[in-house]
């Protein structure tokens, strides 16, 4: 039986992964809202935005990605079975270092930008100032 608006092979990787990780429906605690940002009126006037809570674990996701409640809910699920196996496998201090390196990466990459931007604006007024009239003698 199809639940969720995705390919069949998709929704069998879904289930094969929640049995892997022995997760089943049944502990999984659903309820919806109304999402919030981007997506107009269609968003603010529908439940579209999934909240997903583990029971055993306390593991709760929420998830607006798409406009579609229904695709929210594969793709909440899928976010679920992400923390879920973080805490099992103990990914969680490879995760936060993953997380550190692309703030150090950010961090660097902005200093980049603001050289860039600091010998723009030195050519920009050196152009200027070889604009300026000459005096005469």
């Amino acid at each position: 039986m199809k639940t969720f608006p995705v390919s069949d092979h998709k929704e069998a990787l879904l289930r094969q992964r929640m049995a892997a990780l022995g997760v089943c429906e049944e502990e999984i605690e659903e309820t919806f809202v109304r999402s919030g940002g981007p997506g107009g009126q269609k968003v603010n006037k529908s439940s579209s935005c999934v909240m997903l809570l583990h029971r055993p674990t306390g593991i709760q996701v929420k998830c607006q990605v798409t406009r579609s409640q229904l695709l929210n809910r594969f793709l909440a699920r899928r976010l679920l079975l992400d923390k879920i196996e973080q805490r099992q496998k103990g990914f969680v201090a490879a995760e936060q270092a993953r997380v550190e390196k692309i703030r150090r990466q950010k961090r660097r990459r902005s200093r980049r930008g603001r050289e860039r931007m600091l010998e723009a604006k030195a050519r920009q007024s050196e152009k200027k100032r070889l604009r300026a009239n000459i005096p005469f003698q």
